[in-house]
């Protein structure tokens, strides 16, 4: 069997991640809640005109919020997959995922609050 080309692989690759990304708005409720408010708060963007600096700040914190809330979600299932039992230690592990996630949506809310309550009042 040929080895497949560079271009092919990493084409594979996007199909994966697509797949990956589907799969994850399709079935974690909190990645549907936290896509829910990555289109309100665009539409806000929209809406107030926020500037440059302000979009990336913004699509920089949905992104990480929506990406770790994904690593979080495949630690679970791998911790859920190695011991489907009741464990302390399992238990702590995804304490430790869940605890990142709660970092950054809390400093994505405080950028958002930044960028909106001046706009609001």
């Amino acid at each position: 069997m040929p080895k497949e080309s560079f271009l092919q692989n990493r084409i594979k690759s996007v199909g994966y991640a697509l797949k990956g990304m589907l799969l994850l708005l399709r079935t974690e409720p909190s990645i549907k809640i936290q896509f829910v408010i990555a289109l309100a708060v665009t539409a806000l963007g929209f809406y107030f005109k926020i500037s440059d600096t302000e979009w990336i700040l913004q699509l920089l914190s949905i992104g990480l919020v929506m990406g770790v809330e994904g690593v979080n979600t495949a630690i679970e299932k791998i911790c859920d997959y190695i011991q489907p039992k009741l464990d302390p230690k399992i238990g702590l592990i995804k304490d430790i995922s869940a605890g990142a996630v709660m970092i950054v949506s809390v400093i994505a809310s405080i950028i958002g609050l930044i960028i909106y309550v001046p706009k609001i009042f």
